[in-house]
C-alpha cells in the first residue's frame, strides 16, 4: 500500500471541493466503512471514523494529505474515542489487503514500521487540526428511540411485513459516504432516514391527532418537511454518486 506520510501543518482556507474530490471522499469513506466492518467495528465507531475524516478535510486538502492514510488514522482514533480499541497492526493489514487484494500481508519489516509511524503521526495531526474535538453526537441513538416509538404506532402486522428498521439503518450507514453529518443535527438525520424508509414501503403512520401533529413532528419540534426533503435529497445524491464511482 503506497501512502505518503503525514505532512505538518494545516491549510487555512479550503476551496469548494471539486467533483473529483467529492468522488474521492465517497470512495475513501466506503473504504473506511468496509474496512471497519472487516475489523469488527460497531456502527458508532465507524460513524465516528467517517466524521473525523470529513471534518479533517473541511480544513485540509487532498493534494497535501493522502486520504487513505487519513482514513486509517481516523479508524485508529475512532476506536480510542468510542472505546473499541484496535491494534495498529490489524488496521494496517486489513487496509493493505483492501487496497491490494492480491498481495500477501505485510511483513514486520521497515516498510511496516514506517507505515505504522505514519498512521500514528497522522492521528496526532488530525487531533491538532480538529482541536482535539473528536467526540460527536451521532443519529444512531435517536434512530433507535424513534424506531421503538414507530413500532408502537404501527400495528404488528404492518411492522413485520416491511423491513423499515433494516432499511433505515442501511440509509443511515450510507449517509456517512458524504458529509451530511457535518451539516445537519443528528436528530434531523435520524428522522429523515426513517421518513424515507417509511415512504419507500408506502406505510401509513398515524400521527398525534390530539396535538394535530404528523408522526415525524412528534419526534422533533424544530424539524420541518423542507428540512427532511433537503436531507433526503442529499442522501439520494450520494446514491447517484455511487453509480458514477463504479
Amino acid at each position: 500500500m503506497e501512502v505518503a506520510g503525514a505532512a505538518g501543518g494545516s491549510d487555512v482556507t479550503t476551496p469548494r471541493p471539486s467533483e473529483g474530490d467529492i468522488k474521492t471522499h465517497f470512495k475513501v469513506c466506503r473504504f473506511i466503512i468496509e474496512a471497519g466492518v472487516k475489523l469488527g467495528m460497531n456502527s458508532v465507531p465507524i460513524a465516528t471514523a467517517c466524521t473525523v475524516y470529513h471534518r479533517f478535510y473541511q480544513s485540509a486538502s487532498l493534494q497535501v494529505y493522502e486520504p487513505h492514510l487519513v482514513a486509517m488514522s481516523a479508524i485508529y482514533l475512532a476506536g480510542k474515542v468510542e472505546e473499541q480499541h484496535l491494534r495498529t497492526r490489524d488496521i494496517i493489514n486489513v487496509c493493505h489487503r483492501y487496497l491490494n487484494p492480491q498481495s500477501e500481508p505485510l511483513e514486520l519489516d521497515s516498510r511496516f514500521w514506517d507505515l505504522r509511524d505514519s498512521v500514528v503521526q497522522c492521528e496526532l495531526l488530525i487531533l491538532r487540526v480538529l482541536n482535539f474535538q473528536v467526540s460527536f453526537q451521532h443519529p444512531h441513538k435517536y434512530l433507535l428511540h424513534y424506531l421503538v416509538s414507530l413500532q408502537n404506532l404501527l400495528n404488528r402486522h404492518a411492522w413485520r411485513r416491511t423491513p423499515i428498521a433494516k432499511t433505515a439503518w442501511a440509509l443511515l450507514r450510507d449517509s456517512y459516504h458524504g458529509s451530511l453529518c457535518l451539516r445537519h443535527p443528528p436528530q434531523h438525520i435520524a428522522v429523515a432516514v426513517l421518513y424515507l424508509a417509511v415512504e419507500s414501503y408506502g406505510v401509513e403512520v398515524p400521527g398525534d391527532s390530539g396535538a394535530g401533529k404528523l408522526w415525524w413532528q412528534v419526534f422533533s419540534d424544530d424539524l420541518t418537511k423542507p428540512i427532511i426533503d433537503s436531507i433526503i435529497s442529499e442522501l439520494l445524491q450520494l446514491y447517484d454518486l455511487e453509480a458514477k464511482c463504479i
